[in-house]
């Protein structure tokens, strides 16, 4: 028997949130919470999770730190569904980090009986799988990270059959609130500073698969809702916002701070290969460059067969957002 502090109370399904206090596993949370799931999270500093993310004041925080096997395993007892929302900051470190985060919460999910979900992305895919991706489409990825993402998983595959049941949901560019490893926040605007240009990372004719937060974590809670009646392993495409021409959105980040004549300017990116070398967050972005060099939209056909329909904010009202809750504009 569960201790009882391991008891889902009221009978409420619990889920573990590794990553709450980032962009997408916060924004998970928050939607399994409104869906009547209990939510437990784990971190390293339960203080600052709290005063930093006011909005999860009826998450259970727990300490520990994904990187240690112990500390997810002891926090994902009792748990129905384990979401892996843990990241290494800033591009950075992926095999380093990642692997072993992903490594540790396999195990648990096995050990706990939990579905781990996992949120994938277009890293996967080289130019060979364009335009329009489905969940069969070929993975031969021309980046390191890429090949990360192949091999992690490969390891969520392996896992499932083993009995550690996983979900995997991929889907485009992030964006909005504390978006993790974003070009929207990380290179097109600056967050905490009024908008004085837009930096254009793309070639403009291009198009560029988009992913709003809190719609993509409403399609993974309407999928955690239904996982007892999915496979073991299992794939879903979100396809989010599609730019037809990238600079789409440099577009509609002007009309969504309500100033039409914001200068857009080309990202440097010889300036970027030459610091390359120096910053390993300048070498990152040029390594996935090529994500606004070729189409690659996501087919979520199948994800609408599952629900009935994507959850879908207009772009201009997810972008307005996404800069209040970046402080860019006013609210």
């Amino acid at each position: 028997m569960l201790a009882d502090k391991e008891q889902p109370k009221n009978g409420a399904r619990c889920a573990l949130v590794l990553g709450a206090t980032g962009g997408l596993g916060g924004a998970v949370a928050r939607t399994l919470l409104g869906h009547g799931w209990q939510v437990r999270a784990l971190t390293r500093d339960i203080q600052s999770a709290r005063r930093t993310r006011p909005e999860l004041a009826a998450v259970d925080w727990r300490q520990g730190d994904a990187m240690l096997a112990t500390d997810v395993l002891a926090a994902a007892r009792g748990a129905a569904v384990l979401i892996h929302g843990a990241n290494p900051p800033r591009y950075q470190r992926w095999r380093e980090l990642a692997m072993p985060m992903l490594a540790n919460s396999i195990a648990a999910a096995g050990a706990s009986g939990a579905r781990l979900v996992f949120p994938g992305n277009i890293y996967n895919f080289g130019p060979d799988a364009r335009p329009l991706l489905d969940e069969s489409a070929p993975q031969h990825p021309s980046t390191g990270k890429g090949a990360v993402r192949v091999e992690m998983e490969q390891m969520l595959a392996v896992g499932a059959a083993s009995g550690a049941r996983a979900l995997v949901v991929r889907a485009g560019d992030f964006f909005g609130a504390k978006a993790p490893s974003s070009w929207f926040s990380s290179a097109m605007v600056r967050p905490g500073r009024a908008l004085r240009s837009i930096n254009f990372p793309g070639t403009a004719q291009v198009g560029h698969a988009w992913a709003y937060l809190p719609d993509l974590a409403e399609a993974i809670a309407q999928l955690v809702d239904r996982e007892a009646s999915l496979p073991p392993f299992d794939t879903f495409h979100f396809a989010g916002h599609w730019t037809e021409h990238s600079i789409e959105m440099a577009q509609v980040i002007r009309r969504a701070a309500g100033r039409p004549t914001l200068p857009i300017r080309r990202i440097p990116w010889p300036l970027l290969k030459l610091a390359a070398p120096f910053s390993g967050f300048a070498r990152e972005l040029v390594e996935m460059r090529y994500l606004w060099q070729v189409a690659m939209r996501l087919d979520n056909r199948k994800l609408v067969a599952a629900l009935g329909a994507e959850p879908h904010t207009p772009l201009i009202d997810a972008v307005r957002q996404s800069l209040v809750d970046l402080r860019c504009i006013a609210s």
